[in-house]
């Protein structure tokens, strides 16, 4: 069985574009975090608590993208996003971001579990259990 993606939709704003109606090339990382936000979110991972309580956050390692097409005003788009590795500090994740079908963006993303004080650490067991169940079965913990 292969891995389905989360899907996160959202609208381009004037705010997001330039002159032109374009979509200024830096906020594509910002509609990719919005969708990896809410993924993690959907999992049923309170962030804010793992920061209070466990002094653990997730921070972006490393961003490697890929600009195909542009978005412009009033576009919608469908953002897919898909775990490609998990290990024991670091998520490795695809995003995609398409526009009526035709994928414009690509980007693959690390996150790591950092501890507040001390750098890397490794993802809290919970956490991890979640998004392995998650990479194995697809599965949402409120379905």
């Amino acid at each position: 069985m292969s891995q389905k993606c989360y899907e996160f939709s959202c609208r381009v704003y004037y705010e997001d574009t330039d002159l032109a109606g374009v979509v200024y090339y830096a906020n594509y990382l910002k509609f990719i975090e919005r969708a990896r936000s809410e993924w993690i979110k959907k999992l049923g991972i309170n962030q804010k608590k793992m920061m209070v309580e466990q002094k653990k956050v997730f921070t972006v390692r490393r961003v490697e993208a890929d600009y195909l097409s542009s978005a412009k005003f009033d576009d919608t788009l469908l953002i897919e996003t898909k775990i490609e590795k998990l290990t024991s500090a670091r998520v490795v994740l695809s995003q995609v971001i398409s526009v009526k079908g035709v994928i414009i963006f690509k980007a693959i993303v690390t996150i790591a579990c950092v501890n507040l004080c001390k750098g890397i650490s490794r993802i809290p067991v919970n956490i991890f259990q979640i998004m392995l169940d998650y990479k194995k079965k697809n599965i949402f913990i409120d379905e």
